[in-house]
């Protein structure tokens, strides 16, 4: 039989279903300033979520940042902490970079299997400096 690819056929399986949990996709978005909204987002293919860790996903991030080109703006950032922004066909927050509600979603253990919170083929997370974010938690004001 053939794919979808190959007929032209529209599938109606939901894309969090579509790969599985030891190929998926993710996005990360990667935060400068809360006050500008100075984000870029880095998508990452074949994650096997099943396997990878907190600490694992932070560091591959973090090497990305540091090694690719178009991320120098975002190597004086002190990354340290990553918080679930949504997933496949989940409701998004109104703020364009984080949701500011929902601090149990900040993911603290570093050794936590990916699989195990919940994260899915295309999952969206928020990586960012803690200390920068409670600030802004504090007086959520933007700058142009």
């Amino acid at each position: 039989m053939s794919s979808t690819a190959e007929t032209g056929e529209i599938s109606d399986q939901l894309t969090n279903l579509a790969a599985p949990l030891s190929a998926a996709t993710i996005t990360v978005r990667v935060i400068k300033s809360f006050e500008y909204r100075t984000e870029k987002s880095l998508v990452l293919h074949a994650l096997d979520l099943e396997h990878m860790t907190v600490g694992d996903l932070k560091e591959r991030v973090r090497n990305a940042v540091k090694t690719e080109s178009g991320w120098k703006p975002y190597r004086t950032v002190q990354l340290d902490t990553l918080k679930l922004y949504t997933k496949a066909h989940g409701a998004k927050t109104t703020n364009l970079i984080i949701n500011l509600d929902h601090d149990e979603w900040i993911l603290d253990d570093d050794s936590a299997i990916l699989a195990s919170l919940g994260f899915e083929n295309e999952t969206e997370v928020s990586f960012f400096n803690r200390e920068l974010y409670e600030a802004f938690k504090k007086d959520p004001t933007t700058k142009w």
